[in-house]
């Protein structure tokens, strides 16, 4: 299986990213310290969703309910988070600490998602900074709508997890777990059986995950991420913290989404550093 590997100019950073795994980054390395958790067996198994590294969630993060949509006069279906993450990619251009991948319209996404489009991820690599320029291009005759998300799987042991922190301003938030809407009081328990909670108004487009030790992540976006999702499992050594553009099921509701006119691109940027 092909793998990309960036460096940073300094050498104490690298990135490897897979484009036959839904151009994934799976492994960001700082310092000799992993960012990431990454699962290898499901990225050997590619009956499997790969659980690490940085999936990409494209055209619709979260469940679609009933895994299927309709909007603009169009219907289709896909699995929660969208076809991206499972679709081979093509590399446009490859260089020492950046690379361009693709994915364009084929027959089989057109029959999940009706609407000619093209998506190039630019992944950038600079000191402890990985930055993901995505430009959507609506190749169709209509206007395109879709949201964008990433679901990086940051390393975090279990043991470490009572004293990690994820500030936020958002006062509410929907649990799924118990698919409820919550308010928030205080920091966020990572150390539950399983967390997955849907900030509803976090009002900004930067997230920190703070580590022991005085380390954290910080996850910045352009301004059309507005949704951030938290989650983890007991036993497991990884916190998500998720940008996304919208909520879940917005290519029925239409919250948030995102809207591609015929001819044009949408750019936009997410980028996370490693402190």
């Amino acid at each position: 299986m092909r793998e990309i590997v960036l460096t940073d100019p300094t050498g104490a950073s690298r990135v490897a990213i897979v484009p036959a795994r839904g151009a994934i980054a799976t492994r960001f390395t700082v310092g000799g310290r992993e960012v990431f958790y990454l699962d290898e067996d499901t990225l050997r198994d590619e009956t499997k969703n790969v659980r690490g590294g940085n999936p990409v969630l494209f055209p619709s993060p979260g469940p679609l309910t009933g895994e299927r949509f309709t909007r603009a006069g169009r219907s289709g279906s896909m699995k929660q988070h969208g076809f991206a993450r499972q679709r081979a990619w093509s590399v446009v251009d490859e260089r020492a600490s950046e690379a361009t991948l693709r994915l364009e319209a084929d027959e089989a996404t057109r029959a999940a998602y009706p609407w000619r489009h093209r998506v190039d991820l630019r992944y950038a690599l600079a000191g402890a900074t990985l930055t993901i320029e995505q430009r959507v291009t609506c190749l169709d005759d209509a206007p395109m709508p879709f949201s964008f998300g990433f679901h990086p799987y940051f390393a975090v042991p279990d043991a470490d997890k009572a004293a990690a922190r994820i500030p936020t301003g958002a006062t509410r938030a929907f649990d799924n777990v118990t698919k409820t809407d919550i308010e928030l009081r205080g920091p966020i328990d990572l150390t539950a059986e399983e967390v997955d909670l849907h900030l509803v108004d976090h009002g900004a487009s930067e997230a920190t995950l703070e580590l022991p030790g005085g380390r954290r992540v910080i996850v910045r976006a352009s301004p059309e991420y507005t949704r951030w999702v938290v989650w983890t499992l007991a036993g497991k050594g990884f916190v998500c913290l998720e940008p996304w553009t919208a909520p879940k099921d917005a290519l029925n509701t239409g919250v948030g989404l995102l809207v591609a006119e015929p001819g044009q691109t949408v750019t936009l940027w997410v980028s996370i550093e490693a402190g």
